[in-house]
């Protein structure tokens, strides 16, 4: 049995195959630049050597019926045909409210994201029209849609709801949502396995950091408090979003300068974060380099960054009271050495004492690793994410009737023994280079 999960964004769309049976998986992928002109699509079958090609794809259902050629093509493709693919999961970026798990896509539940696209501008649209493409060349399978926000619906009031009159929640839906859910479920119940704990008895604070970024608040295996807000911008200084910021502020700039409401809002989640404060840059690689050739915009960019994370971390120590590890996840999260160096530079009196070797050393997505010495009282674990094998496990288990929210559901990974098995090999390959690796590889206690 074959699954199919994808991830339409504003301007991209990724995907990946995955064989049940086996429990592995056999191809990943993603079409670039769609709507902008440009596109192309980047595809990687396992043990063979990614396949690039240009193809115009002005809509998200070009991108999905790119997809579809080349997993069926004859050259680079892995199945024969769409009869193979027996469901498929579609990340959705935004279900508001409505929504406390993931479900099969039915008429009501696409009335429902419609209903809310206006909380995700960005991402929903785009959302539903994967869905939409998808369910055109697969009308026979159940569809099922994953939410980022599902996850923290668990948040209580004190977390969740804004200080502004109470009737903009209840008219307009006007409360924190949260993002990254899928991530962060994975992150939480991969860390409770790494400790040896009860999943819903382990606080965790857990750091997504990528070119959008937040942090959450596990509370008891739960998601009870969270960086983002109604929409993805508040929180973090992430690549091109400005996160936490005065609210008059942009009413101050608009007055002086004649902007509109919608050039604001493209200006602080397009224009602002890293890229706003270098001028040039939103990539984290980018800035290290122009850190060290001397860019003092680029260097207090970097502070920027990790000051804000620090102040989550802290706050989110004393919202839960005990805190049993904090994780690192997602591209930054996972390889960005010298990001994690400066946010936990100077948390030593916090119960968090890092190695700066061990530190240096974890840039992989082939294992999971420890880097907080030994003496620290909470554990410091960088835990690769995998928000695909969540969507994949949810649409196999909503199409079998055996789904339900995930404080009653348990997933494969959550077992000590679980493998992975593509990441096994890698780490195989990768400790062949580089054998010290070993030393940080954090194993279930």
């Amino acid at each position: 049995m074959v699954i199919l999960t994808l991830n339409c964004g504003s301007s991209s769309a990724k995907y990946q195959v995955y064989d049940w049976e086996a429990k592995d998986i056999l191809a990943v992928g993603i079409v670039e630049k769609v709507t902008l002109g440009g596109s192309f699509i980047s595809h990687k079958v396992k043990g063979q050597e990614e396949y690039v090609a240009s193809h115009d794809c002005p809509t998200h259902t070009d991108a999905v019926g790119l997809i579809i050629k080349t997993l069926t093509s004859g050259e680079h493709g892995v199945i024969s045909d769409m009869s193979v693919i027996k469901a498929v999961g579609h990340r959705v970026l935004h279900g508001g409210d409505k929504f406390i798990k993931s479900v099969i896509v039915d008429d009501k539940a696409m009335a429902a994201f419609n209903e809310v696209k206006d909380l995700g501008p960005l991402h929903n649209p785009a959302n539903i029209m994967g869905i939409e493409a998808a369910k055109k060349v697969l009308p026979d399978v159940p569809h099922c849609a994953v939410m980022d926000t599902a996850w923290h619906q668990t948040m209580p009031p004190e977390s969740f709801l804004y200080a502004v009159p109470y009737e903009w929640y209840e008219k307009y839906s006007v409360r924190r949502y949260g993002f990254h859910g899928t991530s962060f479920l994975y992150t939480a119940k991969r860390a409770a396995v790494l400790l040896g704990k009860d999943p819903f008895r382990t606080n965790l604070v857990i750091c997504h950091l990528g070119n959008g970024s937040s942090v959450n608040a596990v509370k008891n295996g739960c998601s009870f408090d969270t960086s983002m807000g109604i929409t993805p911008l508040e929180g973090l200084v992430m690549g091109t979003r400005s996160g936490d910021a005065d609210l008059a502020m942009p009413f101050y700039v608009m007055r002086k300068t004649g902007m509109s409401a919608a050039e604001m809002e493209t200006v602080l989640n397009k224009k602002s974060g890293l890229l706003g404060i270098t001028g040039k840059y939103a990539d984290r690689r980018d800035i290290q380099k122009a850190k060290l050739e001397g860019d003092k915009r680029a260097e207090l960019a970097q502070n920027m960054e990790a000051h804000r994370v620090k102040k989550y971390i802290g706050a989110y120590q004393a919202v839960l009271g005990r805190v049993d590890a904090l994780v690192f996840t997602a591209g930054v999260g996972e390889f960005a050495a010298f990001m994690r160096k400066k946010i936990l530079d100077g948390l030593e009196e916090t119960g968090i004492v890092y190695d700066p070797e061990k530190n240096d050393m974890s840039h992989t997505r082939n294992t999971e690793t420890i880097i907080s010495k030994p003496e620290s009282k909470i554990p410091v674990y960088i835990i690769p994410t995998d928000e695909e094998l969540v969507m994949t496990e949810d649409a196999f288990a909503l199409m079998n009737g055996t789904y339900d929210v995930h404080t009653k559901f348990t997933y494969s990974f959550q077992s000590k023994d679980y493998v992975n098995k593509g990441r096994a090999e890698g780490l195989r390959e990768e400790l062949a280079r580089h054998p010290e690796l070993e030393k940080i590889i954090a194993n279930p206690k």
